[in-house]
């Protein structure tokens, strides 16, 4: 059956293409698949502000009258700018196990890459680097996170057979979290704090969080992932759109806010029980009753910490200002029941932040990819 290439011009259609994503991992035991009304915001050009940047285009694939693929097409001209390249960007890619969908979905992107005088495609990647990114390549038989993308294993081999190539990984750490945190820890922390005058914050709210340090959170973002794979500064209505999607489902004790006397933040970690079996239950959907689903998962018992946003400021990492990220979460973790955290995706040439996890028994147990292709 000849395969035909549609792109998405309307709302519906638009809904069409993210709930095929979620449709085709509908039941599977790993995937946690992401809520149909966040990616519509993400993908929308009316909502997400990253369109004053970025331009996109949706493809749909169809065999006769059924879906069996689909891929954003990005190009994020403050990134081609940042890096000094003209590359394009794919991302959203999710097919049937039929090599050549994936390679008339990728073709439609391609082309349209060829027209915008582009010379390069790279992905799985989004508009930003706080959306999923990245393609699984290690670990098919581990739980995905909220923030992550899980895949088929197929889906790296259509990429290698299209020719594809790997341009970088990241790697995600499983980490015991221990029932007593070693006294030493907090000794040290303590004298970090006293020597360089540093305060934890903590919040009744997540409006008083939100409205108090989420801005100086993304602005320590931009300074400590600006170095990055493919990173672009966030402009300050990207910083208050991701402020929404980050800062509004949260449970405050899992979440750690350093600051220095002058009131700056210099060091950040965000974590979530886990939501990904939760996700499952909610199957895209947050009403009627995927929001309870959701808040069970955040606040009933849970043995699982996904942890999604940590960074702390170049000028205090050597000054040990992640021991004390450590002693305000890991105790907090201990009491709610916590066994182990999953780390969020870690840049393989990231060892700043690999290192962090020595001082705990973890294991390596997933790996996702970058390609890329010469236009």
């Amino acid at each position: 059956m000849p395969i035909e290439i549609r792109e998405v011009t309307t709302k519906r259609e638009l809904k069409q293409f993210v709930l095929f994503g979620i449709r085709l991992y509908s039941n599977h035991p790993y995937a946690a698949p992401p809520l149909l009304m966040d990616d519509m915001t993400v993908l929308s050009k009316e909502k997400n502000p990253s369109f004053s940047v970025c331009e996109a285009r949706y493809f749909m694939a169809f065999k006769g009258d059924k879906m069996v693929g689909r891929v954003a097409g990005i190009i994020n001209h403050r990134a081609n700018e940042r890096w000094n390249y003209h590359h394009a960007r794919f991302g959203w890619l999710d097919m049937i196990d039929d090599v050549e969908v994936t390679r008339a979905l990728l073709d439609a992107v391609e082309k349209w890459a060829k027209e915008k005088k582009m010379t390069a495609i790279h992905g799985p990647v989004g508009f930003t680097d706080l959306d999923r990114e990245g393609m699984l390549v290690y670990g098919f038989d581990r739980p995905g996170t909220m923030a992550t993308n899980y895949n088929f294993p197929y889906y790296p081999e259509h990429l290698a057979a299209l020719g594809y190539q790997k341009d970088i990984d990241w790697k995600e750490y499983n980490i015991q979290i221990p029932s007593i945190f070693p006294e030493k820890h907090f000794r040290i922390a303590k004298i970090v704090k006293d020597k360089h005058q540093l305060e934890a914050k903590h919040f009744r709210s997540s409006k008083a969080l939100e409205k108090q340090y989420g801005k100086k959170i993304f602005d320590l973002l931009n300074t400590c992932y600006n170095e990055l794979y493919s990173y672009s500064p966030l402009s300050d209505d990207q910083i208050q759109f991701y402020i929404k999607l980050y800062l509004t489902l949260v449970r405050l004790n899992f979440i750690s806010v350093i600051v220095n006397k002058n009131d700056e933040v210099i060091a950040f970690g965000f974590s979530l029980p886990s939501l990904t079996k939760a996700l499952q239950k909610a199957k895209g959907r947050l009403f009627p009753f995927g929001f309870i689903h959701l808040l069970k998962a955040l606040y009933l018992k849970n043995d699982v910490v996904d942890l999604y946003l940590m960074a702390v400021r170049p000028d205090y990492q050597i000054k040990g200002a992640s021991a004390l990220l450590f002693a305000e979460l890991i105790p907090e973790y201990a009491r709610s029941g916590i066994v182990y955290a999953e780390s969020n995706p870690e840049l393989e040439t990231n060892q700043k932040i690999s290192t962090l996890w020595e001082s705990f028994d973890s294991l390596h147990v997933k790996t996702r990819r970058a390609f890329i292709k010469e236009l």
